[in-house]
């Protein structure tokens, strides 16, 4: 079945959100007025240095936080109240992790010492450690998240970038952008395990099956792993450069940010047929110089987990694309700082 091409609408009004009893996977929006401090939207934004919070009922700009050079990803902890972002630094390689309040003040930087460019993280089930990927060192890092780095697994060359972790936090999964490999790391024991994905393997999710989804960025395609011996199980083509894989929050739904072709692709997790294809770019629209040229280059991806809207950085056009997961267009653009590129929720206190 072929993608439906689907254009952006005029925006439209977005439902406020009041949002107690949040957790790391989902909340019950109720009826009523919005409490002090909504759920948030943060924002890394890679050449200005900043973290944004953004409330997530209309995209106002709530504040703003200088972080290190580089914030490159973001990671909240299960109940919400922090946040962690990892330095990867610019020209001069960086090697901290910011730790900040749910609403964005810096409590800590957590020194990885001689592990460079960390990237993707993970908090395990509990909240107290992260796992974070340190390309400069090649490494998993076990970090306690009061400022101790605890383990240092070897993953061996080829660029480990992002970290997805098993259902039962027993397992991280590291895909390698430079070997074109899919790793999977026993947390317990620190045993590695490495088979091919596709060339560029970058973005790395776990469905609510278990299996693992591997966006190729380089070979325009998704691959489904088991998550016990890495077989591939499927190969589903997308275009234009996927650079992330998430899904939502029923499961039902694998996205897709594909780059350089601005485009956000949803599958059916059961089937793994396409759904949609979400236009993102806007027509005629001047954007920035990005690693892919002039372009919308759209990276990070988010759900709402209410399941209602989908949250892009277009970091191009330094602006959030918030998707309708009803129709699969964009119905509200939001402004953020220069290069936005990862995202994180905050839920309301």
């Amino acid at each position: 079945m072929p993608f439906r091409r689907l254009a952006a609408t005029p925006a439209l009004l977005l439902a406020m959100l009041a949002a107690p009893g949040f957790d790391a996977h989902a909340f019950d929006p109720q009826a009523g007025s919005a409490p002090a401090r909504g759920a948030e939207l943060l924002v890394g934004n890679k050449s200005a240095d900043t973290l944004w919070r953004l409330s997530l009922a209309d995209g106002r700009k709530l504040g703003q936080t200088p972080t290190a050079p580089g914030p490159h990803e973001i990671a909240v902890s299960p109940d919400g109240r922090l946040a962690v972002v990892s330095e990867y630094g610019r020209q001069a390689p960086g090697n901290t992790l910011g730790v900040y309040t749910a609403d964005g003040r810096l409590l800590r930087r957590i020194d990885l010492g001689t592990h460079t460019r960390p990237h993707g993280m993970r908090f395990d089930a509990d909240g107290r450690r992260l796992l974070v990927t340190t390309e400069g060192s090649d490494a998993l890092l076990v970090v306690d998240v009061e400022g101790k780095v605890e383990r240092a697994i070897d993953l061996g060359p080829g660029k480990g970038h992002m970290v997805a972790l098993s259902r039962d936090g027993a397992v991280a999964y590291v895909s390698k952008v430079g070997a074109g490999t899919v790793v999977r790391v026993g947390l317990a024991d620190g045993s590695v395990l490495e088979k091919p994905a596709g060339v560029g393997a970058e973005g790395i999710a776990v469905a609510s099956d278990g299996r693992v989804w591997v966006s190729n960025r380089e070979e325009g395609s998704v691959t489904v792993h088991d998550p016990v011996t890495l077989d591939v199980l499927d190969t589903l083509a997308s275009d234009g450069f996927p650079i992330r894989v998430v899904f939502t929050p029923s499961g039902r739904h694998a996205l897709v940010t594909n780059a350089r072709a601005a485009t956000l692709a949803v599958f059916d997790t059961v089937s793994r047929k396409p759904v949609a294809l979400v236009e993102l770019a806007r027509p005629g629209t001047e954007y920035r110089e990005t690693m892919l040229g002039r372009a919308a280059l759209p990276i990070g991806a988010i759900a709402d987990p209410s399941g209602e809207r989908v949250y892009v950085a277009i970091s191009g056009g330094n602006e959030i694309a918030v998707v309708d997961t009803a129709s699969w267009t964009v119905v509200e653009r939001w402004p953020t700082g220069d290069e936005p590129d990862a995202l994180g929720i905050v839920p309301a206190p």
